[in-house]
């Protein structure tokens, strides 16, 4: 498979993912602020900018909500905003639309072509719906519709790097936040984690447990560790080990990271949650920067739009 082809696919898992994911954050995100009346916004809003990498405005100036929806949510240039990751998501479609799947980009086409009609609703929590149903088409589409090739081990590599690092950062929200911050049962509704959560644990919810269900069940597909443990499993699928002694970068990276959450014990992590949630936020960043240097190497001086982090 040509490596132009190949990154397309790789950004087309991630930026979907990122906009579902962006999607589920900010919805648990606004609703905190509507229903807290004294909820500090300004810190609330600058807090969420510095978890999601984002530039806030100097102190001075006060950020609510609407700067927030305006830079995560619709700003059609930023790859980091929901709007932006729909935008380069279809991109990608188009440059690998000789590979993908006819159903696959109709439905980001469409997404991308509904995309205006749909932003700034009266009420953002209708976005917010609206971005997680296209995605879970995407997903859909991409589960029943593609043979589990190089091209399906890609694009659910990038899925799984993103959803990864996603989650982490939702959690990190919860660990800035503190007593303010959304509670365990409402980070699980966002995940659409809660169902299967007490399904699991048959209805004996705690604080801890939920924290171990995103951070390490190994049976939910959007908790920390499965989403590792997939994109190692992709990894070696596209690349089987050959040297007995070694592994690659990206796999070194996602590996370590993973044992270093499946074999502490949870109490440890949750004391530390923001420097664990860093630790993986960096390996993902780390293993996709290797899967860049791997597979799509380039001499050029384009500027592919899935590069912009």
């Amino acid at each position: 498979m040509l490596s132009r082809i190949a990154e397309s696919l790789f950004w087309i898992g991630r930026y979907v993912e990122r906009a579902d994911d962006t999607a589920r954050l900010l919805d648990v995100h606004v609703q905190i602020l509507l229903e807290d009346p004294w909820a500090e916004e300004d810190l609330a809003c600058r807090s969420l900018l510095s978890v999601m990498d984002r530039p806030a405005p100097p102190t001075h100036i006060e950020v609510g909500r609407e700067y927030v929806l305006d830079m995560l949510a619709y700003d059609r240039f930023a790859p980091s905003s929901i709007a932006g990751s729909l935008v380069s998501a279809r991109e990608n479609a188009r440059r690998a639309r000789e590979i993908i799947s006819t159903e696959l980009w109709e439905c980001l086409n469409t997404t991308w072509n509904q995309l205006p009609s749909h932003m700034r609703p009266a009420r953002p929590h209708d976005y917010f719906t609206w971005v997680r149903e296209r995605a879970a088409i995407v997903a859909g589409i991409m589960d029943s519709a593609t043979s589990r090739d190089d091209t399906w081990q890609f694009m659910v590599l990038g899925r799984s790097i993103e959803r990864a690092d996603m989650t982490a950062r939702l959690l990190t929200t919860r660990a800035l936040a503190g007593s303010a911050g959304p509670s365990w049962t409402t980070l699980l509704r966002s995940c659409g984690a809660h169902e299967a959560f007490l399904r699991t644990y048959r209805g004996t919810a705690s604080d801890e447990r939920a924290a171990g269900f995103l951070l390490l069940d190994r049976l939910f597909p959007r908790s920390i560790v499965f989403a590792l443990n997939q994109a190692e499993t992709c990894l070696s699928l596209l690349e089987p080990v050959v040297d007995r002694s070694s592994v690659d970068d990206a796999r070194r990276h996602i590996g370590f990271v993973r044992t270093s959450l499946e074999y502490r014990p949870l109490d440890e992590v949750l004391d530390d949650l923001p420097k664990a949630m860093e630790q993986v936020q960096r390996a993902c960043s780390a293993a996709s920067d290797a899967i860049r240097g791997r597979y799509f190497p380039s001499g050029s001086t384009t500027h592919w739009v899935g590069e912009a982090l």
